[in-house]
C-alpha cells in the first residue's frame, strides 16, 4: 500500500485506510475491475471520495494496494522446511486467484487495451513480490543442500504460478490438491529429493 502525506500536526486516520481497501476488495470481487467503482466504495466504507482519493489517487492506484494488502494478509515467516513453505505460498496464491473475479484481473492484465498505470502497478505490488517470496524459498532449499545448486531458479518461478493459468486457459478443473502437486513438480524439476507424504502439510 503506497504511503500517503497528511496535513502538517493532522496524523493520518489508519481505520479509514482498512475500511477503504476492505470494502475494495469486497467490490473489486463482486464486480471485477472494470466495473468497480470508487464513488460507491468510499460510500460503503463510510467515507468521502476526496478521503479515498488522498491515500490512492486513481482506480488503478486503489485496486492493486487492495490486491497486494490481501496478498500481504496471507504470508507467512519463513519455516525450517522450505518445501511446506513452498506448499503455504502456492496454497495463498490458489487462494487468491481464485476468489471471485481473481482471474479476470490476470486476464485483464494481458489486453493491449489495458491502462498502461494499471499494468505497472499491478506487476510492481502483486506479481513481482510473489515472485520475490517463490524465488526466495527456493534459494532456501539450494542453501539448505536440498535442491541442485544450478537449478534454473527463474523458470521454476515461472512454472509456480504459470501452471495454475496453463490450466484455467485449457478449462481444465483445478484440483484441491494443486498447490502440494505444482510444488512437488517444481521441487523435482530442481533436483530435489521426493519428499514425505505430509511435508506440505506442516504449518
Amino acid at each position: 500500500m503506497p504511503e500517503a502525506s497528511s496535513p502538517p500536526g493532522r496524523p493520518r486516520d489508519t481505520t479509514i485506510d482498512a475500511a477503504i481497501l476492505d470494502a475494495a476488495a469486497r467490490h473489486l470481487a463482486a464486480n471485477g475491475y472494470e466495473a468497480m467503482s470508487v464513488v460507491a466504495i468510499a460510500e460503503d466504507a463510510g467515507t468521502t471520495r476526496q478521503a479515498l482519493y488522498r491515500r490512492w489517487p486513481s482506480k488503478a492506484d486503489l485496486a492493486t494496494a487492495t490486491i497486494a494488502h490481501i496478498a500481504r494478509g496471507v504470508q507467512r515467516p519463513d519455516s525450517d522446511d522450505p518445501f511446506a513453505d513452498l506448499v503455504a505460498e502456492l496454497a495463498a496464491f490458489h487462494e487468491g486467484i481464485g476468489r471471485p473475479n481473481g482471474m479476470s484481473m490476470v486476464g485483464s492484465m494481458l489486453q493491449q487495451a489495458t491502462d498502461s498505470d494499471l499494468a505497472s502497478l499491478y506487476r510492481s505490488r502483486v506479481v513481482a513480490p510473489r515472485r520475490r517470496r517463490l524465488r526466495h524459498i527456493l534459494q532456501r532449499g539450494i542453501d539448505a543442500g536440498l535442491l541442485d545448486p544450478a537449478a534454473d531458479l527463474e523458470s521454476a518461478t515461472a512454472a509456480c504460478t504459470g501452471i495454475h493459468y496453463a490450466l484455467a486457459l485449457a478449462g481444465a478443473r483445478i484440483p484441491k490438491a494443486w498447490p502440494e502437486r505444482t510444488a512437488r513438480f517444481v521441487w523435482a524439476a530442481c533436483g530435489g529429493a521426493e519428499p514425505s507424504s505430509d511435508a506440505g502439510r506442516r504449518g
